[in-house]
């Protein structure tokens, strides 16, 4: 077997850069530039604090970081046991059709049962055919009978003086 062009580690504080810019492509690809507010600072807290909220890894192609995986644990009630939430997977268009989004996954997938986890969960935008595409040849089911709700903004702010 070729060994594959690339390698997947774990994120270093020193990669926070490379994180926000992919995290920046991704939100310009979804069409979404205008809500990615994330500074470094914002990802270095989130991802390297003592009690880190969310966790990362990165793709190198030829030296450079060229894909970026960010998790966080959610958990299931009716299983009693912990999931990974995938927030984003994202690889530079230069370096996609290397297997580096296949690689993401399956990285995850490993960890996620070393974790005890039993199950990881993402969204997709409904237009993304490519991504819907991807992930149905990962065997990723639909959750046709969910719809995500958010709150954010003045509505956040405002249930919240209700408390």
């Amino acid at each position: 077997m070729k060994p594959a062009p690339f390698t997947l580690r774990d994120a270093t504080p020193a990669d926070i850069s490379a994180i926000a810019r992919l995290v920046r492509d991704l939100a310009d690809y979804e069409h979404l530039l205008h809500e990615a507010v994330a500074t470094d600072a914002d990802f270095a807290t989130a991802l390297f604090a003592p009690h880190p909220h969310a966790y990362a890894m990165v793709a190198v192609h030829e030296g450079v970081i060229c894909g970026m995986a960010l998790w966080f644990h959610n958990f299931s009630t009716f299983a009693g046991k912990h999931g990974f939430y995938i927030e984003d997977v994202y690889v530079d268009p230069g370096s996609r059709g290397l297997g580096i989004g296949r690689a993401f996954f399956a990285a995850l997938a490993k960890r996620a049962l070393a974790e005890g986890c039993v199950r990881m969960d993402w969204s997709v935008l409904d237009w993304n055919e490519p991504a819907i595409n991807f992930y149905q040849k990962l065997g990723a089911t639909a959750m046709s009978d969910w719809t995500t709700r958010r709150l954010t903004g003045a509505a956040l702010t405002a249930l919240a003086a209700e408390a």
